[in-house]
């Protein structure tokens, strides 16, 4: 697969989901008192370099030059929370990047786009004890909200280190036992089943208008799945509540907008940041399969060439 062109889809990908008005989520028409649509913009063109790297890597391991426990994800994934938090404030694309450099790097040791999960999780499954560790760095510097206190190999403990090495704790490990509470880590171990299954849902209705597309695919994620980031920093009875307002969003009950003012009206308690997280990796597995953007009648469009 062409390095570039790998690198520019999950560069692209995540700044489209970031724009489109999606209720809870940031968006070109709403901003959260701590988050814009300004800390995407600046921070996604931070970590081209370190995409850049990361591709060059599977490229090596896919030649023989490295071995697949030498991918270094955890610390790829470092860098480029440093990178981020270099050019602006917030925490504006943690998720995606955790997404991201495993399945760039699955997509690079392949020619198909549908082996890219597959390939990814292979990786996760030959990571070592250090990427639990860079991953781990890296939570501290992106510092997400609601990560929970007190549990086993506690991110923010003092001993959390010495645990993880003592038990051999490698991402593959830490994703099995985190999976129930955080999407990204049920991606790892499925093979990116939600995120490949989001791209058919977006394919469907291609060509179309693209902001309908992504809102209408949006709403079917929430009304099918609890968003982590929600059970995190608001509990299971808020995220369970916004999952039965998105079924009655689908049935044509509650509009839109009125399913919008719902989301917004705790702040970003009940912001779907983990469903964003699936839906930006997802747009930019549609972009790297050929589909473009195109205006017509003043709209933007999804389309095949």
């Amino acid at each position: 697969m062409e390095r570039w062109e790998l690198i520019r889809a999950f560069l692209t990908g995540p700044l489209l989901e970031a724009a489109v008005p999606k209720p809870g989520n940031v968006s070109r028409k709403a901003d959260f008192n701590d988050l814009s649509l300004y800390n995407f913009l600046v921070s996604y063109p931070a970590i081209t370099g370190i995409y850049h790297e990361a591709v060059k890597r599977a490229e090596s391991i896919r030649s023989g030059l490295l071995r697949p426990n030498e991918a270094g994800i955890g610390e790829l994934i470092r860098r480029s929370v440093e990178a981020t938090k270099r050019v602006q404030d917030a925490n504006p694309n943690f998720g995606v990047v955790v997404l991201s450099i495993p399945l760039i790097m699955g997509l690079a040791m392949t020619k198909k786009i549908i082996e890219g999960g597959e390939k990814a999780s292979l990786l996760i499954e030959n990571s070592t004890v250090r990427d639990t560790m860079e991953l781990y760095r890296a939570i501290r510097i992106a510092n997400p909200k609601g990560l929970p206190g007190g549990v086993k190999y506690d991110v923010y403990s003092k001993n959390a280190f010495e645990e993880l090495f003592r038990d051999r704790i490698n991402l593959l490990a830490l994703a099995q036992m985190s999976a129930d509470r955080e999407l990204v880590f049920r991606e790892w171990i499925t093979g990116y089943r939600l995120t490949y299954g989001t791209l058919v849902r977006i394919m469907e209705n291609v060509p179309g208008p693209l902001e309908e597309n992504v809102v209408k695919v949006f709403i079917e994620l929430l009304s099918e799945n609890l968003d982590t980031l929600i059970l995190r920093k608001a509990g299971r009875e808020e995220a369970k509540l916004v999952r039965e307002k998105a079924r009655e969003v689908k049935k044509g009950v509650v509009g839109i907008d009125e399913f919008d003012a719902f989301m917004r009206e705790k702040g970003d308690l009940r912001n779907p940041g983990s469903l964003a997280d699936i839906m930006a990796v997802s747009l930019s597995l549609l972009l790297l399969s050929g589909v473009r953007v195109e205006m017509r009648n003043g709209k933007a469009w999804f389309t095949i060439p």
